[in-house]
């Protein structure tokens, strides 16, 4: 299995798999590529991890949304399979305790400690924006329904004035050992939930998860540049963990609404420019609106529709290393309409002068007619 193989692929189940079949399918596997089963065999080792890999992210309801949102991008890349074999119960005991959580109750948990308190969940944000809000920057506020940590017990969980007490089950360990025929398992404690304490007196606001719903309020600072796609990272700013845990990341992810005028592509903006017939048989200086205000830009006569004329400087600056893009106009003559009968003869005779002065006043059209007599001789 790749490193970057999408995690439902993986497990070879659907995008709306229900938990239940995500669960079935992790334990097809796990029995399948289990290492005590395929001993010294690095492929189903790392088939192995990587099926591990996966259920722990999509068997997490908040972890599975900000997958399928983010991508392996928005998930933390650590929460796959720790480094080292798989020999004794130091890597395999959470393994067990899915396969056979039926038997014991629970999870298993990693190693002989106690259990670390899990970090709050990345969570993610679209944040649209209009394109000169992208080419020069900007401060938006964005409100985010998420988890923050408790005020009054602190994030402790444990009601104010008291704290919380070791769990006497597993004496503070957050494991307990459980035998059963010749398997021996080290399994999370169910009393503590691996966390070796225990909130007697729980706090009344967040009755003892150490965290409360809110809607958050901040402050994203958009630098100049950006474009669709772009993510900026809030550290600390995604859902507070539960009993004091670390919170989790905020990905805002930007879009740049569609602009009137401009198109970007890269640090480079296109226009196309209207001009009259006559401005381009005459030529002519008329302005030019820019992201910056508007500037001069010299038609020369005889300017021909589809000519690009370039503005240096007059782009996107570079979100990453120096320089400025260019804006790119691209001449389009438009063909009058709606005249009258009298302008209509005017044009004829103008027509008629054209060709009598026996002058070439079309050289594309007579290059054109000219490959066209070639193309069929």
């Amino acid at each position: 299995m790749s490193e970057t193989k999408d995690f439902y692929e993986t497990l070879g189940v659907s995008k709306n798999a229900s938990e239940a079949e995500i669960k079935k399918a992790y334990r097809r596997l796990a029995m399948k590529y289990h290492p005590d089963r395929n001993p010294d065999d690095k492929a189903a080792e790392a088939n192995f991890k990587e099926a591990k890999r996966a259920y722990e992210v999509l068997s997490d309801s908040q972890k599975r949304s900000t997958y399928d949102q983010f991508g392996h991008a928005g998930v933390d890349p650590s929460m796959g399979g720790g480094p080292g074999g798989f020999s004794g119960f130091q890597d395999v005991g959470d393994i067990f305790g899915d396969i056979f959580g039926d038997i014991f109750g629970g999870g298993a948990g990693r190693g002989g400690g106690r259990q670390r308190a899990q970090q709050g969940a990345d969570l993610g944000y679209e944040l649209a924006i209009d394109l000169d809000e992208a080419v020069h920057g900007v401060t938006k506020e964005v409100v985010v329904p998420t988890w923050v940590s408790c005020k009054p017990c602190a994030g402790s969980g444990a009601k104010k004035g008291s704290k919380p007490v070791t769990c006497t089950t597993c004496q503070g360990a957050g494991q307990v050992r459980m035998q059963h025929g010749f398997i021996a398992v080290q399994q999370t404690c169910s009393a503590c939930h691996g966390q070796g304490t225990m909130i007697k007196d729980p706090c009344q606001t967040c009755r003892g998860q150490g965290r409360v719903q809110e809607r958050k309020t901040l402050s994203v600072k958009v630098p100049a540049g950006v474009d669709t796609g772009d993510r900026i990272r809030l550290s600390g700013e995604g859902e507070a963990g539960m009993y004091g845990a670390p919170a989790g990341d905020l990905f805002v992810q930007i879009k740049v609404r569609q602009h009137p005028i401009f198109q970007r592509q890269g640090n480079d903006l296109f226009a196309e420019l209207p001009i009259s017939f006559i401005t381009a048989i005459l030529g002519a200086e008329i302005a030019v609106p820019t992201l910056d205000g508007q500037v001069k830009l010299t038609i020369p006569a005889e300017t021909q529709s589809g000519r690009k004329f370039r503005l240096r400087g007059k782009g996107v600056k570079a979100l990453r290393g120096s320089g400025t893009g260019d804006l790119i106009c691209q001449v389009m003559v438009e063909t009058p309409v709606k005249l009258s009968a009298e302008q209509k003869e005017h044009l004829k005779a103008f027509d008629a002068m054209l060709e009598s002065d026996g002058k070439d006043h079309s050289p594309k059209s007579k290059s054109w007619v000219d490959a066209v007599k070639r193309f069929f001789h």
